[in-house]
């Protein structure tokens, strides 16, 4: 079976084309400045068109392009279009209406556009690629796989706000979580290489990137994560304050003569790390600067690593013992010096790392950083998201 997975933003559409018989990617690349004066990036193992012009008045053309680059004569994979079997679409928020991925009816369509209050930034987005899809493509099956579906297992008392009990009934307030479909992808890997019965795994996940998100998972299902009603709860991040004082807001509205849009750009775009360090919101950058005595881009590393631990040790006492911690996502699967601050002191959880072989471990493939004998395994497994919207794309189509 042939899978192609879309990613639609506002003005862009990833995609990648997945054989699942051997889970290769057999096409990628990504469609940028939709609507504006169009970039079309091709990428096969013999093949590579790196954002040349093309016309994308809209995102029907853009999937037009897509799918001609995939037959083309001389750089296509396949013959024709029949040879792709579904089509999976990322959808971020599916609120408590989906916890799984679902094929993609009219009906279904309906229901996630009445949630588009909810994440009004990406779910419209998305469903422009899933409708632009169905116009080019006709019958092929569609599957919506949702950043939130994941997170759907949490009991009552994870998800709850204490808010009056009608703001949850009647406006939908709780935590949903995000990064669901990464979280998934890499508690399963980490279930796996652990080798004991899935009912008996306690995992953390630690998706930390520009944006970031912890999740507790017991028997494989997520029962806690840090981020909440949108993505800007839990850790500090990239441009995002992470879990802050709400009195915060309203007295920041009225130091800085904020309305609330105002005061919602500056805690998602102008605070996290690059917030507190004033330079950067990449950790490469904060890396750097920090080993040459920048005192403020070391403060806001620290303040990162250390909310990270914190959300580590809450989790395990949530799970009653942890198996394994898993790190992933581009700052969790690359940078040494924040995962070593983040393990350093969890000595008493039973954390015993390799501290040499994290610095000089390979890059980009799945491996335990902890020493033979600790208690808890620490992952790092390279997160695989399409492969994930695949693998539930392949499984609903075959139903």
């Amino acid at each position: 079976m042939k899978i192609l997975v879309i990613n639609a933003g506002s003005s862009s559409l990833k995609y990648q084309f997945i054989d699942m018989e051997t889970e290769k990617v057999i096409a990628k690349g990504l469609c940028e400045r939709i609507g504006i004066d169009g970039k079309f990036t091709y990428k096969t193992d013999s093949v590579k068109i790196d954002a040349v012009d093309a016309a994308m008045p809209d995102h029907s053309a853009a999937i037009k392009i897509v799918l001609d680059a995939l037959v083309d004569e001389k750089n296509g994979v396949i013959k024709s279009m029949k040879e792709i079997d579904a089509v999976g679409h990322r959808i971020v928020h599916g609120g408590e209406a989906f916890n799984s991925s679902v094929l993609l009816t009219d009906d279904v369509l309906n229901v996630i556009e009445g949630l588009n209050e909810l994440a009004p930034l990406h779910n419209p987005a998305n469903l422009t690629g899933v409708k632009a899809c169905k116009q080019v493509m006709g019958d092929i099956p569609m599957v919506g796989v949702f950043d939130t579906a994941f997170h759907q297992t949490m009991p009552a008392e994870a998800f709850m706000y204490a808010l009056p009990y009608e703001d949850y009934e009647k406006l939908h307030i709780r935590r949903y979580g995000f990064h669901g479909t990464s979280h998934n992808y890499v508690s399963k890997r980490a279930i796996k290489m652990l080798g004991k019965p899935v009912e008996d795994t306690k995992i953390i996940t630690c998706h930390l990137g520009n944006g970031s998100s912890i999740t507790a998972v017991k028997g494989g299902k997520s029962i806690d994560t840090s981020m909440g009603f949108t993505p800007l709860a839990g850790v500090p991040m990239g441009t995002r304050s992470g879990d802050i004082d709400p009195a915060i807001i309203t007295y920041l509205m009225k130091k800085h003569d904020l309305d609330a849009k105002g005061v919602d750009t500056y805690i998602n775009k102008n605070s996290g790390v690059q917030g507190i360090s004033g330079l950067s919101s990449d950790f490469r950058d904060l890396d750097k600067a920090a080993a040459e005595g920048d005192k403020r881009a070391q403060l806001a590393v620290n303040t990162f690593t250390y909310n990270v631990k914190k959300y580590i040790g809450a989790y395990a006492a949530a799970l009653n013992g942890v198996d394994a911690i898993v790190f992933t996502a581009g700052v969790g699967e690359n940078d040494r010096e924040v995962r070593k601050q983040i393990l350093t002191g969890l000595e008493y959880l039973g954390v015993d790392v390799d501290f040499d072989y994290n610095e000089n471990c390979p890059r980009g493939e799945e491996v335990d950083i902890a020493k033979k004998d600790s208690k808890v395994r620490v992952f790092v497994i390279p997160t695989n998201e399409e492969l994930m919207i695949a693998m539930d794309t392949a499984s609903i189509v075959s139903k």
